[in-house]
């Protein structure tokens, strides 16, 4: 009997309304058995612009040059495109771009990393328009087969229309007309001229991940390929001493062993006797001091470093006077631990060297540099590097980084045919790159009328920038301090000041980044100062933000859609918490109560301010995804160290939200429109945990200054 796989079982399910039909036959379906009904006429394709081309039947396939890892690009970005073109939206696809294509061509693709939140709020002018040039080519090809004036003409819904003789032509009939055209001075729409964007339209890449055709790094097949599987030194820093390969050369399916500095890749004839054998295979390591460390110890020195004096990044005034004759001071210190990435599908990268070139299989959220890391390691041009950018399964800016690509790049220049080398959950977890330790003290002073007088903030942060090697102008990492020294309070006099810290541990990009921990104390340290004040918390927020009345309408929007006045059950607090990211102003408020030494966190009211919406029903994903993200890390992320090892290698130890613990949530938007274009992906997440704990005080009395939650015992007071 044939194996049935898993994309084969869901490929032969059928979806209906209300739920899923399960429709599956053993044997599953030969791929190479399937066969086409009727003859298949041949089809021209015409490329308007590197954006779009369109086909005869009007087939209209838009190319888009940010990585689809969930958050929705590959609706969202064919819609910006599909709304200047004045396109049928129900003939638009979507395909990732070509990142070879946008080497040789001098960067025709722009910008192909995806992160910061950018991929609309960076991307949008350009493809506009990249949208409104194809349209006026398409009306200009019209216009010359009629004889007559573009301006006699019109494009809507797929077509091109001449009002005077109610002629009309679809797209597709003048493609290849209009692919030979050029146009000058195409202005694009604005947004109150908008006809698609705005509309909660399905996403494109729903079916295919339905019905298990949706390509991910991890599902790529290829003939004759191989697997390889990694041990890496348990103590990151450390390096491969010593290993002995014939402990292993007879086990199933085994072909070689491949060395790294900081660990050794077994290769197989699959991957499961390729992990089986690299856990067998017997290596000895180089470790120094970092095999000393502790997670306490890195807590102390953090904390010890907080009385440091740090470089400047904000002053205003004098604080040291204003604190000396303040009424009333308030001093607390906050720290939060790292944090792993924990993408669903761990790291994977498939190579192939042959004698034209290289060619890669992966999830990437960096194109432009997986395929110039390969190229130089492989010692080949760019463009014989041939990267297929696949879905990815999780992100969060950890697939920026392209140290899975130099490992596969390294076993394929060892062996004559394709192989797939994937990181096992255990060394994803072990082996990360993760969200910075930092610690931060806040103090303030206040006046007889409650006022405040003076302000200071102190950071300790391991420094992302420093990891990568890059430039630390002035002993500070911007991503370190950001939500800090930009803080939209006025308070003053106020003074921010920072310290670099980096222990043996690696740092990358982590959902919204240093805003992430950053909000989480600035927030709840704003509560304190509210409490200090014995006013209300929105209140307090208000008086400190006279100034932006962008922020006071997202408060008062917040305050009325949470019930934030009305009475809750004994035991359950509301706690609310604003911060502003990657362009997009969000507040929450959070509904929490403590049963059985725990937090239960009941409902997540957010009011979110980004200026425009291109897919609601994505945006509203996206707001709500950051939250389930910023819940498992509030309640439980974090990564111990023991000995310099990482403790937590799977979701038993790195623990992450339940289905039965997420919260109601409702997403609420205020939008300014106009120019105004912020990110969604990541401001969903800052203001998470601040809005948690803050509920928590009102409950227990007790303030939480550590995450996560869960190492403490709540009881209500």
């Amino acid at each position: 009997m044939e194996k049935l796989s898993r994309r084969h079982f869901l490929k032969s399910s059928a979806t209906v309304a209300g739920g899923m039909m399960i429709s599956f036959h053993i044997p599953a379906q030969d791929p190479s058995q399937e066969t086409m009904i009727g003859p298949v006429a041949p089809m021209t394709t015409s490329e308007l612009n590197a954006w779009l081309t369109i086909d005869p039947d009007n087939t209209i396939t838009i190319r888009v040059a940010q990585s689809e890892m969930g958050q929705g690009v590959l609706t969202a970005l064919p819609m910006i495109i599909a709304d200047e073109l004045e396109a049928d939206w129900r003939d638009v696809r979507a395909e990732h771009a070509d990142v070879n294509r946008s080497i040789r061509q001098a960067g025709v693709y722009k910008r192909m990393l995806t992160g910061g939140s950018g991929a609309v709020r960076i991307s949008r002018p350009y493809l506009q328009q990249a949208g409104a040039e194809a349209r006026e080519k398409l009306i200009k090809a019209a216009a010359e087969t009629w004889g007559v004036s573009p301006q006699e003409c019109h494009a809507d819904y797929g077509k091109v229309h001449h009002k005077a003789t109610r002629r009309s032509v679809t797209y597709g009939e003048v493609a290849g007309l209009a692919a030979q055209l050029s146009v000058a001075n195409v202005k694009i729409k604005s947004p109150e001229d908008f006809s698609l964007i705005g509309l909660p339209k399905p996403r494109l890449d729903t079916p295919e991940k339905v019905d298990g055709s949706a390509i991910f790094g991890m599902d790529v097949r290829l003939d004759n390929m191989a697997y390889a599987a990694v041990q890496h030194c348990p103590v990151l820093g450390g390096r491969v001493r010593s290993f002995r390969f014939n402990a292993i050369r007879n086990m199933p399916g085994v072909i070689l062993a491949v060395r790294f500095d900081n660990g050794i890749a077994v290769v197989a004839e699959t991957w499961w006797q390729a992990n089986k054998a690299a856990k067998a295979l017997p290596i000895q390591w180089t470790i120094g001091d970092e095999g000393k460390t502790h997670s306490e110890t890195f807590r102390n020195e953090y904390l010890a470093a907080l009385g440091t004096q740090g470089t400047s990044v904000l002053k205003q005034g004098e604080t040291l006077p204003a604190l000396e004759v303040s009424e009333k001071i308030i001093e607390s210190d906050y720290l939060v631990p790292y944090l792993a990435h924990a993408s669903m599908e761990p790291l994977n990268c498939t190579a192939h060297r042959t004698d034209e070139g290289l060619s890669l299989w992966l999830g990437t959220q960096d194109p432009e540099s997986a395929l110039n890391a390969a190229s130089k390691l492989a010692g080949v041009a760019p463009e014989k590097v041939q990267l297929t950018n696949c879905l990815l399964g999780g992100g969060f800016g950890r697939r920026a980084h392209t140290d899975i690509v130099e490992e596969a790049v390294q076993i394929a220049m060892e062996i004559d045919r394709p192989v797939q080398l994937i990181w096992s959950r255990e060394e994803d977890m072990r082996s990360g790159r993760y969200r910075p330790m930092a610690a931060m003290r806040f103090k303030a002073g206040f006046d007889l009328e409650k006022q405040v007088v003076a302000y200071t903030n102190h950071s300790v942060t391991h420094s992302i920038l420093r990891d990568l090697g890059a430039p630390v102008d002035n002993g500070i990492d911007p991503t370190s301090v950001e939500g800090l020294s930009n803080m939209p309070y006025e308070f003053s006099p106020k003074s921010i000041t920072h310290t670099i810290k980096n222990t043996h541990l690696s740092s990358y990009w982590w959902r919204s980044v240093g805003s992430s921990q950053n909000a989480f104390a600035m927030e709840c340290f704003i509560d304190e100062m509210a409490e200090a004040a014995t006013t209300d918390p929105i209140l307090f927020r208000k008086q400190y933000l006279a100034n932006r009345p962008d922020l006071l309408e997202v408060l008062e929007e917040l305050r009325q859609k949470s019930d934030w006045n009305k009475r809750l059950p004994p035991g359950t607090a509301r706690g609310v918490a604003l911060h502003e990211c990657f362009g997009t102003i969000a507040a929450q408020v959070a509904e929490v109560s403590v049963n059985n030494g725990k937090a239960d966190v009941h409902r997540i009211v957010s009011v979110v301010n980004c200026g425009n919406l291109v897919n609601p029903a994505i945006a509203e994903a996206q707001i709500e995804s950051g939250i389930i993200y910023g819940l498992s890390a509030a309640l439980y992320g974090k990564i111990t160290i023991e000995k310099g090892r990482v403790l937590e290698d799977n979701f038993d130890t790195y623990h992450v939200i339940q289905q039965s613990e997420v919260p109601i949530m409702e997403t609420h938007w205020l939008l300014s429109g106009g120019d105004k274009w912020g990110g969604l992906g990541e401001p969903g997440l800052p203001c998470v945990a601040p809005a948690i704990v803050n509920a928590l005080h009102k409950i227990t009395k007790r303030r939480i200054r550590s995450l996560p939650i869960s190492d403490y015992y709540l009881q209500r007071a």
